[in-house]
């Protein structure tokens, strides 16, 4: 079990370190952009690997789980992203309605991913407003730091927002796995020697 958590939060992870990339350099790793993007379409996939199309797409998230949880230059702002927007979800868990509003949203977003592709603009463009719509609207919101030029632009608040519901997602996943904030304190070891398997096998595979 503890290993479909650590999958869990190196989603969680992946999708805020692109956020935060975003944000400082108007760049992503297009590969783990698309693989959080994509998670978002699976709400009822059959095990938290599934969500995320196997390992090999966790790289940036498994590299970025084992820094937050071992080293001490870590970079905070990313530790603090991941813990708004866990914060975030326990706000969703108590609206049923906004719960179906995002489920109608994203299976209209994912039927136009089916025609255009997940990572095409009008889709991410989609996710974006919904997010706005939703959970943008819930206080405390989620507050990106970056380069005030990127976050003037359109195209990179739209990717940001985006991402920012795909890291939502991972924290469902976390939480109906039993994730919490304490075991995230307690367990951060553990999970931390976890990662590193599954890196070495998502390398490997």
């Amino acid at each position: 079990m503890n290993e479909a958590r650590v999958i869990a939060l190196a989603g969680l992870f992946q999708a805020v370190a692109v956020v935060r990339r975003i944000a400082a350099e108007g760049s992503a790793d297009p590969a783990a952009l698309e693989t959080s993007i994509a998670s978002v379409f699976k709400i009822d996939a059959d095990s938290p690997v599934d969500v995320f199309g196997g390992l090999g797409g966790l790289g940036l998230g498994l590299r970025t789980l084992i820094q937050q949880l071992d080293d001490p230059g870590r970079d905070l702002a990313v530790s603090q992203l991941a813990i708004a927007v866990l914060r975030l979800e326990r706000k969703l868990a108590r609206r049923r309605p906004m719960q179906a509003a995002l489920r109608e949203g994203i299976e209209a977003a994912r039927r136009q991913a089916e025609h255009l592709g997940v990572n095409h603009a009008n889709v991410l463009a989609r996710l974006a407003e919904l997010y706005a719509d939703t959970l943008s609207t819930l206080r405390p919101r989620v507050i990106v730091q970056g380069n005030p030029l990127q976050l003037s632009q359109t195209v990179q608040v739209q990717r940001i927002r985006a991402m920012l519901l795909a890291a939502v997602r991972a924290a469902v996943l976390w939480r109906q796995l039993g994730g919490n904030h304490w075991r995230l304190l307690f367990d951060r070891k553990q999970f931390a020697m976890i990662a590193r398997g599954l890196a070495a096998r998502a390398t490997i595979g």
